[in-house]
């Protein structure tokens, strides 16, 4: 069963992303060569304390790290250590925190400093893929939609989508009902009704769509080593337009 949020719950998912989301842009800021990615890390538990929040991700499942932070071909949950950021470098970050026991969930991908204008394009084109499937989070479209929609774009630009790891609803839990893939047939899969919440997070790679999981048990690569791209954002399903909930603000939420 996919859960409804209605009315104060919603209001509570609406300050779960503003806080993850002016998190996320805070973090993103910090983004610069030398800059370690323990560091980065370091700092996302310090604006989660100063924001009466926590992390969604630390102690999930045993994750060591308050948020999860990936390189180049590094394509989701890699975990912040002494490492170094180097100039080119794309730095892909997820933040999702805990706020009064609703959760708010968001990734973005960063260049460190001018990077190879190809990963620049395929940067761009995962972020537009993203802003463009938002438009599909409306009552009476199915789930399929969703994934046709960016995989269809996806292969459009000569990239590959991540088919092991997938979007997912997000309400009390960090990963509720339903499962949203990056690939799927248009019209098929549970229609969408208001007052659903989901995190949309297109995985896209620059090269082909296998990955593996390294030996820490967590960070995922793409098997060719080309980079791979990240952007994630948690839409609320409204009786009109999709609201997107993880907007940043100036100023963090308490």
């Amino acid at each position: 069963m996919i859960p409804i949020k209605r009315g104060p719950e919603i209001e509570k998912m609406r300050q779960a992303g503003e806080s993850a989301a002016t998190i996320l842009s805070e973090l993103a800021a910090m983004v610069a060569p030398g800059v370690s990615t323990g560091e980065i890390d370091h700092a996302a538990s310090q604006l989660m304390a100063e924001a009466g929040v926590r992390s969604a991700f630390l102690g999930y499942k045993k994750f060591p790290g308050h948020i999860c932070i990936s390189l180049n071909e590094e394509v989701v949950h890699d975990i912040g250590d002494p490492r170094k950021i180097a100039y080119g470098d794309v730095v892909k970050i997820d933040c999702g925190i805990i706020r009064d026991g609703w959760i708010g969930d968001t990734a973005t991908s960063v260049p460190a400093g001018t990077i190879d204008p190809a990963v620049e394009k395929l940067l761009s084109t995962t972020r537009n893929i993203l802003e463009g499937v938002v438009q599909l989070v409306r009552p009476g479209r199915r789930l399929g939609d969703i994934g046709a929609y960016v995989e269809s774009q996806a292969i459009q630009y000569g990239y590959s989508v991540v088919k092991e790891f997938v979007g997912h609803g997000v309400g009390r839990s960090l990963h509720e009902e339903p499962q949203i893939p990056n690939f799927g047939k248009r019209g098929t899969g549970p229609v969408l009704r208001a007052g659903m919440t989901l995190a949309i997070e297109p995985m896209i790679n620059m090269g082909r769509a296998k990955v593996r999981v390294l030996d820490d048990k967590w960070t995922v690569v793409t098997a060719d080593g080309l980079p791979s791209a990240h952007f994630e954002h948690t839409v609320l399903v409204t009786n009109d337009a999709p609201e997107v909930l993880t907007w940043p603000r100036k100023t963090l939420l308490t």
